[in-house]
C-alpha cells in the first residue's frame, strides 16, 4: 500500500512540476516575443533615420549643383 501512495505522490509532483514547466515556458514566449517586436521597432527607426538622413544630404548635393 505504501508503494501505491509512493507512486500517486510522485505522479501529483510530476504534474505539477509539468504545469509549472508550461507556465515558464509560456511566460519565456511572451517575453520573447516583446523583445523581438522591441527590436523590430528599433530597427525600423535606425532605417528611417537613415532615410531621412539620405533625403537631408541628397537635398544639399542639389543645391550645391546649381
Amino acid at each position: 500500500m505504501a508503494t501505491a501512495r509512493t507512486t500517486d505522490t510522485d505522479a501529483i509532483r510530476d504534474t505539477d512540476l509539468d504545469k509549472e514547466l508550461a507556465d515558464v515556458l509560456i511566460a519565456i514566449s511572451v517575453i520573447t516575443r516583446q523583445l523581438a517586436k522591441k527590436i523590430n521597432v528599433n530597427l525600423m527607426k535606425k532605417e528611417d533615420n537613415k532615410d531621412v538622413q539620405a533625403l537631408r544630404t541628397d537635398g544639399r548635393d542639389r543645391q550645391s549643383e546649381t
